[in-house]
């Protein structure tokens, strides 16, 4: 938790009294205290049609009509569609979130009576069964329940009322809070009534579930009998409190429920303000029989999701597999983005850089102490007057001449840029806005004010396609003075962040283009600002360059367009403990490329805490130091000679893995697959695994477990897989999987690397095998799409054979990219030769052998990485071969350890 004497940077912040909990929310406590409604299906109203089945479905007591489509597609997803049959008006449906809607499969009747009835489609290996009363859906597997949709009646549906001819009371005094909402002093107005929807699903056999992020707790998600539901509503929070389920900055209303057996993924596509409820089932046990006939009862867990308004639009991810379910995903809301290289290596950031020569200091210093980095950052003070796309005159006169001083060093600057606009009518950006209507509207039509950075503010209506469109164009080089190619740019604040309204937020009876209200799309105002800035970066280089844009506030989708970060944390212990988790539920969610500050965002970080931070933060995707100006200067030569060499190994380690990370985003790219893993996504049958979230693997070839505890002298870690074979990427020194050993530490434990150009490092497995690959591009454009100009290669070690080969015939890729070093581990006794074979010429190399570590060592090679090549290994006598291919990227099969020896 946060502690007390934390200062916000908020202006007049009244603290976390100002957030609600959910006995503050009308449409929550509505739902929770019921009673519940029953709904029939009418089963004589079904239509078969392209889409799946239609039903009618009516609700017992009003007789009102709800519309149920049901949905099985291609992809192995079933949605489940429920909306009114005869609305007073449409309701909102949440749009560019699905970004390719998937094909819908062909349903066929298996079985008919008069309670239910079972459609089946393909190959009939699923089946949904639709019950008449109470209504509720069974989706089966090869006859097994996997899924029920509203077991427990949970489903409800406030139908949007016109106040003209409402049968509700509409009176000043609405004691239910149907028309009219307080907290504090601040009155939220309902044009349409309440218009909650909610429903409840049954996950069989699971008792773990994660995802719904973003929250500062652990990875499993908690069983929310004990306290507060999960809130999926974006908010500024700063210093937020940790083991905490009230929302924070993101919203992605995505589950993942995982078994030994089966995973699967609930979204629930909805962005106004949502519940969720977990319960997992309280026993395993049949206790009302004897013991001696007790029979195992199937674990379940049940979620209860509640939202404000919309439809409710649950798609159901089949899996079976995490890493089916992780692409499906992708195919509903879209891949991660595939950054520019230089945006995976380090940046470092500060609110603020006092002016042009700090910035070339800095700079400098980074240069001086031999400490890589990419990109340097620049907060709101280098505006001017809190202007967006402008720049303080006094403090950065020549910014064009700063850029141009950067991008000499290969480096790039990043400035922020906020939703909200000062109003200044002497100012021509503003006029322009507001002439053009791209504010933000209060419920009487006015143009909305609401106070931030700036003071009195506007707020761009980033839901309008036109006002996106007009602030893209923003940043082309002609109407951003001062800015060039080499500038990328930082979305803050954009939950909104309102600091004079309701939660530090915009008021729900705000009114968007379209005449929708606020409460329908809040937590997508950041998601569409970071498309905006994404496409106009893409705009601004005649769409030939991949961007990047850094936004705080993200949505289901948000993958698409960039890179998310947890916000303002602290620099405390506990809040680097927690980035873990924090990381590892984004991933999970498809939010590949995300991070934590690094040293916390306020207060002054031990020594101690800064360099494990940097440990930490290096083993995380997106690698950016950040600190409030309130805070002391914490460039990393500032804390003594043995601080600032820490930080430098662990800087130079990550800049030593980048051919492996960057591989691992083009499958993220390419496949939906996490960069992050939890243990249990790569060994999903070890029951050991599914609680942990201290440590986790970066693609399936290193494990990762950061020190996140102060005077640590020895660290357990688990080591999975009892057919395993773990290297420590430190000492080779070799472990067996299947149990948890212990490891000396030291404030020096990281992995020590050989230095770039290339190296590739073999590990093998029980079998002598390995296997891995790498992908290289130009590093920043869109070539690798439009001519597929990409290298995508194999290697593989069977057979006493090391071999490079292209593992897409699709890309076509020239690098000057060698591999001077090849180090195999495992290989039990001394080769008696080594012959390396280029395009059909043989040469026999000289090679060292360490026999007591069980390491064969090849250097001097210059063997060119778009190239074949074969390295064959003979031998007098038997050779047992472990191996890893890892190029500064560990690339196998096994599975590679960076655990405290490694990284920590």
């Amino acid at each position: 938790m946060a502690e007390a004497s934390i200062t916000s940077v908020v202006p007049d912040d009244e603290g976390k009294e100002k957030y609600k909990k959910s006995e503050h929310v009308a449409f929550y406590r509505r739902q929770i205290q019921g009673p519940n409604r029953l709904y029939r299906t009418l089963l004589d109203s079904m239509v078969l049609n392209e889409n799946g089945a239609q039903f009618e479905i009516l609700e017992t007591d009003t007789q009102t009509k709800l519309l149920l489509v049901l949905s099985p597609c291609k992809n192995n997803t079933i949605r489940i569609l429920i909306d009114e049959l005869h609305p007073v008006k449409e309701r909102y449906r949440v749009q560019n979130v699905i970004s390719v809607e998937p094909q819908s499969e062909r349903v066929r009747v298996e079985k008919q009576t008069k309670d239910s009835v079972t459609l089946s489609w393909s190959t009939g290996l699923y089946q949904a069964r639709v019950w008449c009363f109470p209504f509720h859906i069974e989706i089966q597997c090869e006859d097994e329940v996997i899924t029920t949709f509203n077991p427990k009646n949970k489903l409800w549906f406030e139908t949007l009322q016109d106040p003209k001819t409402s049968t509700l009371s509409v009176v000043e005094e609405d004691s239910n809070s149907l028309w009219k909402e307080t907290f504090r002093q601040f009155v939220d107005y309902k044009t349409n009534g309440p218009s909650s929807v909610g429903a409840d699903l049954r996950l069989h056999g699971s008792s773990h579930v994660y995802g719904l992020p973003e929250h500062a707790d652990q990875l499993k998600l908690r069983d929310t009998r004990d306290g507060e539901p999960y809130r999926l509503y974006n908010l500024d929070v700063f210093a937020y409190e940790l083991n905490s389920r009230l929302g924070l900055y993101g919203s992605v209303p995505f589950v993942l429920a995982h078994s030994p057996n089966r995973t699967l993924g609930v979204f629930w596509l909805n962005a106004s303000e949502t519940f969720v409820n977990v319960h997992y089932s309280s026993t395993d046990k049949d206790e009302s029989t004897p013991p001696l006939k007790r029979r195992r009862v199937q674990p379940h867990t049940d979620l209860h999701l509640l939202s404000e308004s919309g439809v409710i639009d649950c798609r159901i991810l089949l899996g079976p597999q995490p890493k089916q379910v992780f692409s499906q995903y992708a195919q509903l809301t879209g891949y991660q983005s595939l950054p520019p290289l230089f945006a995976l290596g380090y940046h470092q950031c500060r609110w603020n850089y006092d002016d042009e020569s700090d910035v070339k200091a800095v700079d400098a210093g980074f240069d001086l102490h031999k400490i890589p980095y990419d990109v340097i950052w620049l907060d709101i003070e280098h505006t001017d007057g809190k202007r967006y796309f402008t720049w303080d005159p006094v403090h950065f006169p020549k910014p064009a001449e700063l850029q141009r001083h950067l991008q000499k060093k290969k480096r790039k600057l990043v400035v922020i840029s906020d939703p909200h606009i000062k109003l200044d009518p002497d100012w021509s950006l503003f006029c322009e806005a507001r002439d053009s209507g791209h504010f933000l509207k209060d419920r009487e039509g006015k143009m909305f004010n609401g106070t931030c950075w700036p003071g009195e503010s506007c707020y761009l209506d980033f839901t309008n396609s036109a006002t996106r469109a007009w602030y893209s164009r923003l940043f082309s080089l002609n109407n951003y003075k001062g800015s060039t190619s080499s500038l990328f740019v930082w979305n803050d604040m954009n939950e909104p962040s309102v600091f004079d309204g309701p939660e530090q937020t915009m008021p729900k009876d705000a009114v968007h283009f379209g005449g929708w209200e606020h409460r329908e799309m809040h937590n997508m105002y950041g998601f569409y600002q970071q498309m905006a800035t994404a496409d106009g970066l893409i705009t601004r280089s005649g769409g030939q360059h991949r961007p990047f844009v850094l936004s705080r506030s993200f949505f289901a989708g948000s993958q698409r367009f960039g890179a998310i970060w947890t916000g303002d944390n602290v620099a405390t212990w506990d809040y680097l403990r927690i980035s873990i988790p924090m990381v590892l539920s984004l991933s999970l969610a498809g939010i590949a490329f995300c991070g934590a500050d690094v040293g916390g965002f306020v207060q002054d970080p031990e020594p101690e805490l800064l360099v494990r931070w940097y440990q930490a933060g290096a083993l995380q995707p997106f690698f950016r130091g950040h600190s409030a100006k309130e805070t002391k200067r914490r460039e990393p030569w500032l804390f003594g000679q043995d601080v600032t060499a820490a930080i430098r190994i662990t800087i130079q380690q990550r800049y030593q893995l980048l051919p492996y990370w960057y591989t691992l985003f083009y499958w993220a790219h390419t496949m939906g697959q996490p960069l992050l893993r939890p243990l249990w996504v790569e060994f999903p049958t070890e029951e050991q695994t599914f609680n942990v979230d201290n440590e986790y693997m970066i693609g399936d070839a290193l494990l990762a477990c950061p020190i996140t505890d102060p005077g640590v002298e020895q660290i357990s870690v688990l080591l999975p897989g009892t057919k395993e074979i773990w290297y420590d990427i430190q000492s080779l020194k070799v472990h067996k999987g299947g149990r948890n050993v212990a490891l000396p530490v030291t404030m020096d434990t990281v992995p020590v690397f050989q230095p770039i150009p290339l190296s590739l490092t073999v590990m093998l497995n029980s079998q002598g095998f390995a296997e891995g690959a790498l992908y290289l591009d130009d590093g920043f454009s869109f070539k690798y799409q439009d001519t597929k100009a990409f290298c995508l290669r194999s290697f593989k070690m069977d057979s006493h054979k090391l071999c490079s080969r292209p593992l897409s015939e699709e890309g076509s890729f020239d690098s000057d990219t060698f591999i001077q070093l090849v180090t195999i581990i495992g290989l039990k006794r001394n080769p008696a030769t080594l012959v390396v074979q280029v395009s059909g010429i043989e040469e026999r190399r000289v090679f060292e052998f360490d026999e007591s570590r069980c390491v064969l060592t090849l250097d001097n090679l210059n063997l060119k990485v778009v190239k074949d090549w074969d390295i064959q290994i003979g031998a007098k006598r038997q050779i047992v071969v472990p191996v890893v291919v890892v190029l500064r990227l560990p690339l196998s099969e096994h599975k590679g350890l960076n655990g405290l020896k490694a990284f920590c």
